[in-house]
């Protein structure tokens, strides 16, 4: 079988039509450049377990000359007009356009991210460019508080943003932090992912191709062993004036604390643990393919992929029933297969977690509905099965942490304030979910839910004009939207007198 995979791998990674998107190294001040020490990381394929690519290991010395290109090159693109900056983004979108099928390809191979799925976070990457690209940022003037001044608001750049995007939404993440902050006005200097660094290298080529002026994105690919350094630098260097960052929770409180000695402007969007919680009168079909969609959309690992699934009493065994069927039909297998719902977990590091997590609900009594295999998967060490849990309750592990995975864990609720007790028990608040036919009570859960978005009848909640974001520990800031460029912005009042 994974012969079979390495054979599918190689002969399509052979026919990208544009192998310059193929990079190496990282990108300092407009030049291609190898770390000063060096030395390379592999970029392994989580289907294979093999190595894709080498890439540049950048660290500390290297990031400090992306803080330094970015900086210098502050002035020179701030001067420019929205109109000016609105241009070179929307190029940049159309190229992005142009080498799609080859940037699915690039990202399945390095993330494991189904093609048809890669395709589509491909598009997703470019509605937020053309969003922002048309965008004007607007000042205002204030009431006069007297008849010989006038009061005025503006919006300037922030300065330098260091960009710190997650593995499991590469290009996504890339252009839904790199958007605003250029049309802002800002220069970045964009860490990636160490898993997935070869799309944002992809990327940041098509950003030169469409004309972007040297210093202005600055990427710095990073390997696990140097990601303290490199962190340390971006997030205690005066020069860098913005953090933008997505990730674990954990990571995203270390950063905070890196970040205090300079009173740095910080956006975090952190980890979930979303309720998805289905009332008695809730119309099943339309539960269960939000369920689906929700859930097993790049096998479960994305922040608002529902992690506990609160079903009410009187539809609880007709919707579990359902799920099972459903979950059954699911085909894992090899991302470059058009045939394949679900590829592989990240690496072989996710994989335990949420095996571990299984075996902790099972021991402390979950049912296995359906999958549930904690031996090796028969497509490789990094796959694990669909699986369904009845029965879940609070003490489990699987209840408190963020799962990552394709486990969908059930548990019953008798009423309304139930569920909301339980969905509100976490420390995590990013989404939640309801279904019910009865907009009413849907609209008063919805609005006590201590989370930052809610889906209700619906479980496709994110796109570039809705506000990303959550509450408690998911973080601060939103992302996308309106709202998305005044986190790269400093607003400034100026008073004028003598009129």
């Amino acid at each position: 079988m994974v012969a079979m995979q390495q054979n599918l791998r190689t002969s399509l990674a052979a026919t990208l039509t544009e192998t310059g998107l193929l990079r190496s190294d990282g990108l300092i001040n407009g030049k291609w450049v190898k770390a000063a020490s060096g030395r390379l990381f592999p970029v392994n394929d989580p289907g294979t377990d093999t190595k894709v690519a080498s890439v540049s290991a950048f660290g500390e010395a290297d990031a400090k000359l992306a803080v330094s290109a970015a900086e210098q090159s502050f002035d020179a693109w701030r001067s420019k007009t929205m109109q000016e900056r609105g241009r070179l983004l929307s190029r940049w979108s159309e190229l992005i356009g142009e080498n799609s099928n080859d940037l699915a390809t690039i990202m399945c191979l390095e993330s494991g991210k189904p093609k048809a799925e890669s395709k589509g976070e491909v598009n997703y990457a470019m509605s937020f460019i053309n969003m922002y690209a048309g965008m004007q940022t607007n000042g205002m003037v204030l009431p006069q508080q007297t008849d010989s001044h006038l009061l005025m608001v503006t919006k300037e750049p922030v300065g330098v943003c260091a960009l710190l995007t997650p593995w499991n939404f590469p290009a996504a993440m890339f252009t839904r932090k790199a958007a605003p902050a250029l049309m802002a006005g800002c220069t970045i200097v964009l860490k990636p992912a160490e898993d997935t660094p070869l799309t944002a290298l992809a990327l940041a080529w098509l950003w030169e191709r469409a004309g972007g002026p040297k210093g202005v994105v600055n990427v710095v690919p990073t390997p696990r062993e140097l990601v303290e350094e490199v962190g340390n630098v971006l997030t205690t260097d005066e020069a860098v004036r913005k953090i933008s960052f997505t990730g674990s929770t954990a990571v995203g409180k270390h950063l905070l604390k890196q970040a205090a000695g300079t009173v740095k402007k910080t956006s975090m969007e952190l980890g979930g643990n979303a309720p998805f919680v289905v009332f008695d009168d809730a119309n099943l079909e339309l539960a269960v393919n939000g369920a689906m969609t929700a859930k097993f959309r790049f096998g479960g690992q994305v922040c608002i992929a529902p992690n506990r699934f609160l079903v009410q009493e009187g539809i609880y065994e007709a919707f579990v029933a359902k799920m099972a069927e459903r979950i059954r039909a699911l085909r894992v297998g090899d991302g470059l297969d058009s045939r394949t719902n679900m590829g592989p977990l990240i690496n072989l590091a996710a994989r335990d977690k949420v095996a571990g997590l299984v075996k902790d609900a099972v021991d402390k009594g979950a049912e296995v509905v359906c999958g549930g295999q904690l031996e090796q998967h028969e497509m490789g060490n990094n796959f694990f099965a669909p699986t369904l849990l009845g029965g879940c309750t609070l003490d489990m592990r699987i209840s408190q942490e963020e799962i990552f995975g394709p486990v969908v864990a059930v548990m019953k609720f008798k009423d309304a304030d139930e569920a909301l007790a339980i969905s509100n028990s976490s420390r995590s608040g990013l989404a939640g979910y309801v279904y019910t036919q009865d907009y009413s009570r849907g609209m008063r859960f919805a609005g006590r839910l201590e989370v930052g978005m809610v889906g209700m009848n619906e479980s496709s909640i994110s796109s570039c004009v809705v506000p990303f974001g959550g509450v408690k520990e998911s973080g601060m800031g939103r992302e996308g939207s309106v709202m998305g460029m005044d986190e790269f912005m400093e607003v400034k009042s100026i008073c004028l007198g003598g009129i």
